[in-house]
């Protein structure tokens, strides 16, 4: 759904409330109009704000997608589909989605708000993402992860078991972004922490993008163009 041209302007001057969908997971759920774009928000996160979600959008510009194998993408994390908006509108990429999103009003308000904008074909499924990695026996070229429950990321994404299924769901050469918060000090050690003693133990190529407020962990430093690879 497309915002009226007029409402599209005005919130280039202020935010305009669109929908409110709270549910048992996200109770502060809700869509607003800046600066011409549908922005999903909670109490304290941002889920998804089209080609201006820069977590994704500044890491992709310092990926080498030409390298990425396929065209199957595995979302972790829906929002109001961002992340294949942004590699369709920006990139020019047409991958095959496929998008689990445990919230069925995520879901509800991706469909009304984002995906409409979409070409690419996208399955959106309506599911617990860790299980279904640890069930899943596909393989995909690029693994996006942006699993938050409001600006916490679940323990349950964390571990050993999680990260191994989706170093299993990759297929050769594929590419793994994990979106992790790194806006203050204690979430900047929390996600140093999370990288060197468990990242790396699963993906001991693995690097890291700093892309303001937040660090998008690779699994292979190879994927980065080279004047960025840390």
């Amino acid at each position: 759904m497309k915002p009226p041209f007029w409402k599209s302007l005005l919130s280039y001057l202020f935010e305009w409330h669109i929908e409110s969908a709270p549910s048992e997971a996200n109770p502060h759920l809700y869509v607003s109009l800046k600066n011409g774009r549908y922005q999903l928000c909670t109490a304290n996160a941002v889920y998804s704000y089209e080609d201006l979600y820069t977590n994704f959008l500044w890491a992709f510009e310092h990926i080498q997608l030409d390298e990425v194998p396929g065209e199957d993408v595995l979302v972790l994390g829906l929002g109001l589909g961002s992340i294949p908006l942004i590699l369709e509108k920006k990139f020019g990429r047409r991958y095959r989605y496929t998008a689990v999103e445990l919230d069925e009003s995520v879901v509800y308000l991706a469909g009304r708000y984002g995906l409409g904008q979409l070409s690419s074909p996208i399955a959106t499924i309506c599911a617990d993402a860790y299980s279904f990695l640890l069930q899943n026996e596909e393989q995909y070229g690029m693994i996006c992860m942006d699993i938050f429950l409001d600006d916490v990321v679940p323990r349950q994404f964390e571990s050993p078991e999680f990260l191994e299924a989706l170093k299993d769901a990759l297929a050769p050469g594929g590419l793994l972004l994990y979106n992790r918060l790194a806006d203050n000090p204690r979430d900047l050690r929390a996600t140093q922490f999370f990288f060197e003693r468990h990242f790396l133990s699963v993906f001991p190529q693995g690097a890291y993008l700093d892309v303001g407020g937040n660090w998008m962990l690779i699994n292979h430093r190879e994927a980065l163009k080279r004047a960025r690879r840390q």
